[in-house]
Order: C-alpha cells, then structure tokens, then sequence
C-alpha cells in the first residue's frame, strides 16, 4: 500500500509538472530516479508474493508431466496402431479393386477380340471398407482428415505469407545496420535512467 500511495503521488506529480527550462530536468531526473527504484522495488515484492505459488506450479506441473507420461504413450501408441491397421486394410483394398480392375479390362479385351471370354475371370474378393466410425459402450473413435503443410520452395510463396523475423532486424539494427531493403531504419531519443 505504501508503495501504491507513493506511486499515486508521482503520477500527480509527474501529471502537473512543467517542463519549459533546463533547470526545470533536474528535478524532473530526480523523479524519474524516485521512480525508476520504486519500479524496481514494486516488481521485487511482486515477484516476492508470487515466488512460492510459481515454485509450486512449476514442482507441480512437473510431476503431473511425469505422471501424465505413460497415459499419453498409451494414447499415441493406439492411435498409431489403429491408423497403421487402416491404412493397411486401405492399400489392401486398392490393390484388390486393381486385380479385379484388370482382370475385367482383360475379359473384356478378350470379348472384343475374339467374341467370347474363353477363361472364367474369378475376381477376387474385397475385403470391406473401413468404417470411419466406431461405436463401443465406452466410447467413439472416428477418423477424419487433417490438412498439413510444409515449405518446399520459400521463393514460390507468396510475400503476404512471409513473416518478417522482428527479432532478428532488432538486433541488426541496434548492432548497428543502417539498410536492409524494405525496411525504414531510424533513430529516435529516449531516456535511460541510472539510479544511485
């Protein structure tokens, strides 16, 4: 509170200040030092109050992460099985439906050929398709389509698709830079504030 009541009275202070000669900064410099160290102080018992709640979220989080380990195998190793198994049950029914596709296409290139089929065409049989859904007493899985991507070519995307890297341009500019295409580079004034 005390610290909320010190803050206040800067801000009023800093609300009614006039700055109109340069002997009017020195006791502007001086409150921005009052300021900068009560900021600190502030930001010290904030992180003071909340020291022990983060420690215990994160020992917390931690053995959750740990517990959770095993069950989240669980589900990613079912998972997995159950899209192999139906990618499998898949391939299997298309190379099915292409020998029966290939035997019809020979029958009937034979008929056209010599009028008749001289050899039973015996397709064989396809297996069903997969269900896309399944029901239990306990529980529903159902497959569906994920769309994805990947770059494959950066020169070929389009440019309001490509995300400037701020960081990066920060620190070439403040390690001195003066051009980088496409970008405006300037400087302007601030103030750094040292406290004693």
């Amino acid at each position: 509170m005390v610290f909320y009541n010190e803050a206040i009275r800067l801000q009023k202070y800093a609300e009614e200040r006039s700055i109109a000669t340069a002997e009017d900064l020195k006791p502007a410099t001086d409150d921005l030092s009052i300021i900068a160290k009560l900021k600190k102080a502030m930001e010290e018992k904030r992180k003071t109050y909340l020291q022990p709640f983060q420690e215990h979220v994160k020992e917390t989080n931690e053995a959750y992460k740990a517990l959770m380990q095993p069950i989240e195998q669980a589900d990613i190793i079912t998972r997995q099985k159950i899209l192999a198994f139906q990618l499998k049950q898949k391939l299997i029914r298309e190379e099915q439906e292409k020998i029966n596709r290939l035997r019809m296409e020979a029958a009937q290139k034979e008929m056209k050929l010599r009028g008749e089929i001289t050899e039973s065409v015996n397709l064989v049989e396809v297996i069903p398709e997969m269900p896309k859904k399944v029901q239990t007493e306990l529980g529903t899985t159902s497959t569906f389509k994920v769309r994805k991507w990947e770059v494959i070519d950066f020169a070929l995307v389009p440019n309001d698709l490509k995300v400037v890297d701020a960081g990066k341009i920060t620190k070439l500019v403040k390690a001195g830079i003066s051009f980088i295409a496409g970008i405006h580079i300037w400087e302007e004034d601030s103030l750094r504030i040292n406290t004693k």
